[in-house]
């Protein structure tokens, strides 16, 4: 019952990061505007993400455009497309190799061995699949806060963190953490199935103290023969 609550509760974990993957590489929040100085008044507000930047003003009408080119964008968030891209995908591929390792499927059979082997892969690819989460995500937010803190750059190019960011660190953590149940679950289903099998069955131990009870009687016989 054990094993099957720590799978259960893999699998919600990492449904959970596959969602909030795919959620971080849509979400344009990823480099929010900064406003600074004390005689500024805020009017809108610009966000930028990994497909395009949006434009809110005054809390009311927001608009977004799809950039123009791939190589318009910084380094970091080019690079951060396409391993969130590649996240997104690994994530999803995961999760489907966790649901076939599961107990209440049936389409690997009984086989609690093949099951823990799979469940292991799962395990691997979900804390792969939160490092590449994470990667993009500290990378943008490292420029961001390198940029904040410069003084040569200007006031209207800084920009703060955005809520992609943050959305991002957790996923990566409740992926890294689905991984970790399921391998640690993949070990526990290996350690029984070892001591299940390094155990004697009860049906051969009566047949052979039998046999060694019956084997004086005959040879007892045969000398009074």
């Amino acid at each position: 019952m054990a094993t099957s609550a720590l799978q259960y509760a893999g699998l919600a974990l990492g449904g959970v990061g596959m969602v909030g993957t795919v959620a971080v590489t849509i979400m344009p929040q990823w480099r929010v505007s900064a406003f600074i100085g004390s005689n500024i008044v805020v009017f809108e507000n610009i966000w930028e993400g990994l497909w395009m930047d949006c434009v809110r003003q005054a809390n009311i009408r927001m608009q977004c455009k799809i950039y123009d080119s791939l190589l318009a964008l910084p380094p970091a968030l080019q690079a951060s497309r396409g391993l969130m891209c590649a996240a997104s995908v690994l994530s999803f591929l995961t999760f489907m190799t966790a649901v076939l390792g599961m107990k209440c499927t049936k389409c690997t059979g009984d086989n609690d061995k093949l099951k823990g082997h799979i469940l292991l892969t799962a395990g691997i690819m979900f804390i792969i699949t939160g490092l590449v989460v994470l990667i993009p995500v500290s990378w943008v937010a490292n420029s961001i806060i390198r940029d904040f803190y410069n003084p040569r750059v200007g006031n209207g190019q800084k920009h703060e963190l955005g809520e992609a960011l943050y959305i991002g660190w957790t996923t990566a953590l409740v992926l890294i953490a689905a991984g970790a149940i399921f391998c640690c679950v993949s070990c526990v289903s290996k350690t029984n199935s070892s001591y299940r099998y390094s155990i004697p069955s009860h049906r051969t131990t009566p047949r052979s103290y039998h046999v060694e009870k019956k084997s004086p009687s005959v040879y007892s016989k045969s000398q009074y023969v």
